[in-house]
């Protein structure tokens, strides 16, 4: 516990991490990927949790599942929304999807995506890691919503979301 306590205190800053220009190609890669189907997809990273957070063991899928629910990515009309998570003091990737997708999408495929995107990542190029990352879960939701399923309004934001 004192050495993840010690990883959040000291955590990388996500503006760092994620330069303005990193975090506009995200936004391009998620406004194009929902050009090719009727999902909607939405990044979020967060650099560490709260010292609470902490004490009350909270796991990254957890705090995923969190902000899955507080930034509303299954507020839309198919419940279709993907959140891509980062928490970075726990080098940790989550993706949470919406009911819709259940029984459609394979566990095993979701984290097919977070394995590449961990590679990625670790190879020291963010941009390209989450571009392909978010190219991956494009390719799996126009495989079950076409474009022609896609809603004429954006019903979550593109640009990536920057907790805590």
């Amino acid at each position: 516990m004192i050495a993840r306590v010690l990883r959040h205190v000291a955590s990388p800053s996500v503006r760092r991490t994620f330069p303005a220009a990193t975090l506009q190609a995200i936004t391009d890669a998620i406004a194009a990927g929902e050009r090719r189907h009727g999902g909607q997809v939405m990044f979020a990273v967060e650099a560490d949790l709260p010292l609470a957070a902490l004490w009350r063991q909270v796991t990254p899928r957890q705090a995923a599942e969190c902000a899955f629910s507080h930034l509303r990515t299954w507020d839309t009309a198919a419940n279709n929304g993907v959140l891509i998570y980062l928490l970075l003091a726990d080098h940790a990737i989550e993706i949470v999807a919406d009911r819709g997708l259940q029984g459609r999408v394979a566990e095993t495929q979701w984290q097919a995506i977070c394995a590449h995107l961990r590679a990625g990542l670790q190879g020291g190029d963010p941009e390209a890691a989450l571009v392909l990352a978010i190219n991956e879960v494009s390719d799996l939701l126009a495989g079950h919503f076409p474009p022609s399923t896609r809603s004429h309004e954006d019903a979550l934001p593109d640009t990536p979301q920057i907790l805590g």
